[in-house]
């Protein structure tokens, strides 16, 4: 599994147009958002959690579900050939969508750092940047799921909507509190919800809006969940094939 992983990730390194266009988009959202959100009182460093929070799952998601791909070209049917295991490979894709969904994170909270004079404490630049990245874990494996059930002809269709609905319903771009309450009860359900908590607590610096404890409980649980369903479906698909 060491082997494919390394090849996975130097693969998906080269690739500079999706690396430079999954920094460039969220890095480019953050400036345009920042100075319209200062203009109604919301914080610089609000706003980068979000948006860093953004990048993160998309990139996560594109990557995760590139796998639609692989299946429909016959890639996993031949790496069943091989001595990498199923679960090996599908480890190896989830932790290649995670090293990829950093720069993102990154790249976002030094710009907000740069332009904007963000200013947290080493502690709260440790929950910005590497806590948003860890709470990408069930991004990367939604992403893993879709590709599993998805086709090549209509993988960007599934993928579009499910990272509009995470973003705009899960409150990534626009404050969850001035939601209708139908939808705010939507939106806490969806673990893009709970991932901006994770940064917006590290910009308020006190805990509230949800508190990243609750966040961490909730997005562990939906890793747990979407783990255990992706390997399914991918166990049903070796069945079948």
């Amino acid at each position: 599994m060491t082997g494919y992983l390394t090849f996975e990730i130097r693969r998906t390194l080269r690739d500079a147009k999706f690396l430079l266009f999954a920094v460039a988009l969220p890095v480019g959202l953050y400036l345009l958002m920042a100075d319209r959100f200062a203009d109604q009182g919301a914080p610089a460093s609000y706003v980068m959690g979000g948006v860093a929070a953004f990048g993160a799952v998309k990139t996560a998601l594109d990557v995760g579900a590139r796998t639609a791909v692989e299946r429909a070209i016959g890639w996993q049917r031949q790496l069943r050939l091989t001595p990498l295991s199923g679960g090996g490979y599908l480890l190896a894709k989830a932790s290649v969508a995670m090293v990829v969904a950093l720069p993102p994170v990154a790249g976002v909270s030094l710009v907000a750092a740069l332009v904007s004079g963000v200013h947290l404490s080493p502690g709260g630049w440790a929950v910005a940047v590497l806590g948003v990245w860890a709470g990408t874990v069930p991004f990367a494996l939604l992403g893993l799921l879709i590709g599993q059930f998805a086709t090549a002809q209509n993988l960007q269709a599934y993928q579009g909507a499910v990272v509009l609905v995470l973003s705009f319903v899960g409150g990534l771009f626009i404050p969850v509190s001035t939601f209708p309450q139908a939808l705010a009860t939507v939106a806490k359900v969806l673990p893009s919800y709970w991932l901006a908590q994770v940064g917006h607590a590290a910009a308020l610096g006190d805990g509230s809006d949800g508190g990243s404890g609750q966040a961490a409980l909730v997005l562990t649980l939906y890793a747990l969940v979407l783990g255990a369903a992706v390997a399914v479906r991918y166990r049903r698909g070796t069945a079948r094939a």
